[in-house]
């Protein structure tokens, strides 16, 4: 989890962390240099509870440096990653872990549901599809990362990429190695709907989404606007309603 200037969520977070029905987890939250009190809260529960364990960058750092400092220090084999503005239900381990182990996948992703930046209003359940390889994710925006767990036994090394859309990056590297993403349709997360959120300027993420493809993929335009269109199109699906 990283946590920046997260004080008004990150209680919400760490609580759906502890009301899982899947007890053995260890909860790795990476303070990056907030100026606000979310290591005040986090430390709290550390003190509480020695599953939660918080870190601090030394300087500002950005939520993909953030989050590899979380994935080095884990112990487990199993990866989950929960933003500290995003809320787990309760079940969301139980049953993932359990379908990840029983079906063999080694990277798996569920449906969601938004919610008001106060968390007081719920938005609409977002389905996924049943499974993503490096094509159909080049053409898509289902993968939420608060949603996702990954097998690193069966995947490896998993390192977020320095840019815009550290996420999306990291899974396009992941699936270019050749494995498939599986969507899990269940509604297991709440995300919620942030103001300040980096991905909330929607023509600043088309071109982010667009150097994506350009720059990090290094495809040809012709091939890029192919998978534009559909990412455009998937996106304005999703965006249309709350």
């Amino acid at each position: 989890m990283p946590a920046y200037n997260a004080d008004r969520s990150i209680r919400n977070s760490i609580d759906s962390v502890l009301s899982q029905t899947y007890p053995t987890w260890e909860l790795l939250i990476v303070n990056d240099c907030s100026k606000d009190n979310s290591a005040k809260i986090a430390q709290e529960y550390c003190d509480k509870d020695t599953r939660i364990k918080l870190f601090h960058n030394g300087v500002n750092s950005g939520p993909a440096i953030t989050r590899n400092d979380a994935i080095n220090r884990a112990k487990g084999r199993f990866i989950a990653f929960l933003d500290s503005d995003d809320i787990w239900l309760p079940g969301k381990l139980e049953k993932q872990i359990g379908t990840m182990l029983e079906c063999a996948y080694s990277f798996t992703y569920t449906s969601y549901h938004r919610i008001s930046e106060d968390g007081t209003v719920p938005g609409r359940r977002i389905g996924v599809p049943d499974q993503l390889d490096y094509a159909k994710l080049l053409r898509n925006t289902a993968i939420v990362t608060s949603s996702v767990v990954i097998d690193i036994n069966a995947i490896g090394g998993v390192q977020m990429k320095n840019t815009y859309y550290d996420d999306f990056a990291c899974w396009l590297e992941i699936m270019k190695r050749g494995f498939v993403a599986y969507g899990i349709d269940d509604d297991l997360v709440a995300y919620r709907i942030s103001t300040a959120s980096i991905s909330r300027n929607k023509i600043n993420s088309a071109i982010q989404v667009w150097n994506t493809y350009r720059t990090i993929e290094g495809l040809g335009i012709l091939n890029s606007a192919y998978y534009f269109t559909g990412y455009a199109l998937k996106a304005i699906q999703k965006y249309y309603k709350f």
